[in-house]
C-alpha cells in the first residue's frame, strides 16, 4: 500500500487576503478556486515547483472555526516549509513585512527561520541544503 498526504486544510478569515498571502508573499501556486456555493469556493495553493501537499483555504464559517484562525496548531509551529534558495526567499518575506518570529540561523539540519503568516500560524523555512544532519 502506497499513501501520501494530499491536501491540508487551512481556516482562514477571508479567500482572497489568504490567496494574495500564499501566492504573492510565499510564491504559491494558486491551483484552484472554484466557486462552490454562494459563500464557500475550493481554494487550493501549494509551493510552486513542489508535487507535495497542498493547503486548501477554508473560509471559517462560524465563531468556533473563526476562533481557530491563526492558531490552527494551538501555538506549535504548523508547516514546514523547505526552499532551496533561503536568503532569497527569506529576503521576499522581509520585503513583505513579515513577521520573522525567529531570525535566520544555521542548524544541523539546514537553514531556518520562523515567521507567522498573516494570522499568527507559525512555519518553519528550512533550506536543508545549509544542514550537516545525515539524510
Amino acid at each position: 500500500m502506497k499513501q501520501h498526504l494530499h491536501q491540508i486544510t487551512l481556516v482562514v478569515k477571508e479567500y482572497d487576503e489568504a490567496i494574495a498571502f500564499y501566492t504573492q508573499v510565499l510564491g504559491f501556486e494558486l491551483i484552484e478556486d472554484t466557486q462552490r456555493t454562494p459563500t464557500k469556493r475550493w481554494v487550493v495553493v501549494a509551493p510552486k515547483g513542489g508535487n507535495g501537499c497542498r493547503l486548501l483555504l477554508a473560509k471559517a464559517k462560524n465563531a468556533q472555526e473563526l476562533a481557530a484562525v491563526g492558531n490552527q496548531t494551538g501555538g506549535r509551529v504548523f508547516l514546514f516549509l523547505h526552499t532551496d534558495n533561503f536568503d532569497e526567499d527569506y529576503a521576499r518575506l522581509i520585503a513583505h513585512d513579515v513577521h520573522i518570529v525567529r531570525a535566520p540561523a544555521v542548524e544541523d539540519f539546514g537553514k531556518v527561520c520562523v515567521f507567522a503568516d498573516l494570522y499568527g500560524n507559525l512555519i518553519d523555512f528550512i533550506d536543508p541544503g545549509y544542514g550537516t544532519y545525515p539524510s
